[in-house]
């Protein structure tokens, strides 16, 4: 980590890319369809690391510029499906504590996504409903890499709650996001490849994370969809890498709304704090 003052390297990120976001391609139908990611998002401390934060934001760049995003986080688990707020503005929420105060006046202004919001409970609405939470704005597992991502705010995004933490009621909800593609919306799965505190305790436990790591490319490698799916009885090291599946379930969303399990290919691929950051891009 390299940072003078909390969220400093994310500062230097904004003076040095901001210029340049109109210069970024729009997306037209003639791209073809956007592609799934999955994304391993990090606490608020990400904006204090240049390197995971030129890596999102390099990613951003390496895609046409979404007409809008549709991200699920790891921290929101509502039953049936329910979206964040929609209008321009509406604050974020910062769903973490115990760290500097410089935190919680981060602001990620994105623009009204309120058409976004009504595609989203059509094309959901015969699942049981779509709650719409007016006042919940983007988590920190939706903002956090957005900002890196799409630093300027200026690609209208709504949040989707997970409805279950099971891993094929996440597969199914991403196949009925696929559809969205098609339209220049950007799905987006936001957890993290291994979520351990316990491995940030006690280093000499990253061989569990290192293990599950390797495992979950491999299993995506082959397309082996059936193993993720069990992948708390088949995956090594699965009581350290992820004492609870809510930041391994978005990977099964990402994969439910790509074509092809075994398009992912790996963007990010480091271990920070002793977890992996392991995120991908399927088509």
């Amino acid at each position: 980590m390299s940072s003078s003052s909390p969220a400093g390297a994310y500062d230097d990120l904004l003076a040095r890319v901001l210029p340049d976001t109109q210069l970024r391609p729009q997306w037209t139908p003639a791209d073809g369809r956007m592609p799934a990611l999955f994304v391993s998002h990090g606490a608020p401390p990400t904006l204090d690391d240049p390197q995971w934060l030129d890596d999102l934001y390099r990613w951003g760049r390496s895609l046409p510029t979404p007409r809008a995003i549709v991200i699920v986080s790891a921290h929101w688990e509502n039953a049936p499906a329910a979206v964040s707020g929609s209008e321009a503005g509406t604050p974020l929420l910062y769903d973490f504590g115990g760290f500097h105060p410089r935190y919680y006046t981060l602001k990620y202004d994105t623009p009204d996504a309120t058409d976004l919001a009504r595609r989203l409970t059509s094309l959901l609405g015969d699942t049981g409903g779509v709650h719409r939470f007016a006042d919940r704005g983007l988590d920190h597992g939706a903002f956090i890499p957005l900002m890196a991502m799409y630093p300027a705010a200026d690609v209208p995004v709504v949040q989707l709650s997970m409805p279950s933490l099971t891993p094929d009621a996440l597969l199914r909800l991403g196949a009925r996001l696929r559809p969205l593609r098609d339209e220049g919306i950007l799905v987006i799965g936001s957890g993290f490849m291994t979520h351990s505190f316990a491995v940030m305790r006690q280093p000499e436990l990253v061989a569990h994370a290192q293990a599950f790591d390797e495992w979950v490319a491999d299993a995506v490698a082959r397309g082996d969809v059936d193993s993720l799916l069990d992948f708390r009885r088949k995956a090594p090291g699965v009581r350290v890498a992820h004492p609870t599946s809510d930041h391994f379930v978005p990977l099964l969303l990402a994969i439910g709304a790509a074509d092809d399990p075994r398009s992912a290919r790996t963007v990010i691929d480091r271990f920070v704090f002793g977890n992996s950051t392991r995120s991908l891009q399927l088509t």
